[in-house]
């Protein structure tokens, strides 16, 4: 992810070719966040939940977009509680962010849940101080979930791939369990593609990728080899043909 630059119009980005960091004003249009959920089972929280029931549950959302994946996420992982005690020690707070702030404008305002989800406008590739900044506040040393769907490529094509992999290495040391999406190669291909139909530039670092052919093996990996993270689980795969990778802190 980078700086939103100011020079592509508010209209543009509704082609799916001129949104060069996934930006996209309509995304959940295309992509609902029914496509994800079906594939995410419901427990998955209170699988991820720590043994201290009196410690906030803390989830993280990379790359929210505006918000709708991020609440309609919230509501499928909270079971209702046994009982009112149990809803009181069972506390969750999700924190959203995007390099948009735009769009996170419009999550901040249509926000049904202000009380447990939060959205701040952040571009994880520059600062990542308030995320630390977050977990203090609630007294954590991590986030019980990262969920980072479909943001990969985007920070692969314009900052390259030591970006990506610094990505991958700080989400991992901030998370217990980290939900990714990655987009496959042929994505990679189909926006360079996209984006010099419309006569805009080529993705900076696009040409010189030394990190190619099946992302996913090559972001579990690096994962597992230099992250102390093992997968976990395969949640299969969106009709979009991604895996959904549940990796979990050793």
């Amino acid at each position: 992810m980078a700086t939103c630059p100011t020079s592509i119009d508010a209209k543009d980005i509704t082609d799916p070719g001129a949104a060069p960091y996934g930006n996209f004003i309509n995304y959940y249009t295309f992509n609902p966040p029914e496509e994800r959920l079906r594939l995410i089972p419901a427990s998955l929280l209170q699988e991820v939940r720590r043994s201290e029931a009196d410690e906030d549950t803390l989830v993280l959302d990379v790359g929210c977009n505006s918000g709708d994946l991020s609440v309609a996420l919230y509501k499928h992982l909270i079971q209702e509680p046994a009982c009112a005690e149990e809803s009181e020690n069972s506390k969750v707070q999700l924190l959203g962010f995007d390099l948009d702030e735009k769009l996170i404008q419009r999550a901040q305002q249509t926000n049904p849940l202000p009380d447990h989800i939060s959205f701040i406008p952040l571009d994880i590739t520059q600062d990542t101080h308030q995320l630390q900044d977050y977990l203090n506040q609630h007294g954590s040393s991590h986030f019980h979930l990262c969920v980072c769907l479909a943001v990969t490529m985007w920070v692969h094509l314009n900052h390259g791939d030591s970006s990506l992999l610094q990505m991958l290495s700080h989400l991992a040391s901030i998370s217990q369990h980290l939900l990714l999406e990655v987009q496959p190669w042929k994505c990679y291909r189909s926006a360079a593609r996209r984006l010099r139909k419309l006569g805009r530039s080529d993705f900076e670092h696009f040409k010189t990728l030394k990190i190619q052919g099946d992302i996913a093996e090559h972001v579990r990996e690096h994962l597992e080899k230099h992250c102390s993270m093992e997968l976990l689980q395969i949640f299969g795969c969106t009709t979009w043909s991604r895996k959904l990778m549940l990796f979990k802190k050793r």
